[in-house]
């Protein structure tokens, strides 16, 4: 492929690289990772609500990373609520992998920001071997990459399997229990998984703009080394 259309692929993923870091950074601090409503179950059975009535037991609840809102409906109108996952909620949320997905999300805007300086680099200066090279570009994609899949896996499984709305919802709840009525994920949730596909996109460009994926051997090399065994 000629030179200037190598330098408009690299030039190209790395602002989608750049692009990314900054998405990632920015749906870190955001509350828009979940959205859902709960309902009190308590004061609903107290009642026996149905059908229209239900309506004023079921509040909403939005949370991000770090912090996040709920509104409580107990038939006396909404309750806003303003609470923050550290430290008040380390003893009832899985901690572990609340910060893992933390840790996650700072190393990929991490390996998305050395992308984008490599993509320049490969695009405007002469490219090293290895690391500065295709090998590494490929090497900081597929990391990049597959810190976003770990994240979506990971925050997924808090989300659904530990029942995180519920622990949220019945935080500091000690007259009326709640249960998630509906939750969906929200804004942030989604940017992670373009990031994740932009950077996967990014390995593909590598490999449109002529480079070999990285441990592939080419035919030619095979059929050499092939021939020089036959002579002896």
């Amino acid at each position: 492929m000629p030179a200037p259309q190598k330098k408009l692929i690299f030039c190209t993923a790395g602002v989608l690289s750049f692009a990314c870091a900054l998405g990632t950074a920015a749906a870190i601090g955001t509350q828009l990772w979940v959205r859902g409503t709960i309902l009190c179950t308590t004061g609903a059975l107290l009642v026996n609500a149905s059908g229209a009535e239900l309506h004023k037991f079921i509040g909403d609840i939005q949370y991000g990373l770090f912090s996040g809102q709920r509104v409580r409906q107990c038939g006396l109108g909404g309750r806003p609520f303003q609470f923050s996952f550290f430290p008040d909620m380390l003893k009832i949320i899985p901690a572990s992998i609340h910060v893992s997905v933390i840790l996650f999300c700072t190393v990929l805007i991490v390996f998305a920001l050395v992308g984008a300086g490599f993509f320049m680099f490969n695009a405007f200066g002469s490219p090293y071997e290895t690391l500065h090279g295709p090998v590494g570009l490929y090497l900081w994609s597929f990391i990049a990459c597959s810190c976003g899949c770990l994240i979506m896996i990971l925050f997924s499984s808090e989300v659904k399997i530990h029942h995180l709305s519920e622990k949220i919802a019945n935080f500091k709840e000690g007259t009326f229990t709640f249960k998630t009525h509906s939750e969906q994920f929200a804004n942030s949730f989604w940017t992670i998984l373009v990031c994740s596909l932009v950077h996967f996109l990014n390995a593909l460009l590598i490999r449109f703009a002529g480079f070999e994926f990285p441990f592939s051997k080419s035919k030619d090399s095979g059929t050499t080394s092939g021939a020089v065994d036959l002579m002896y």
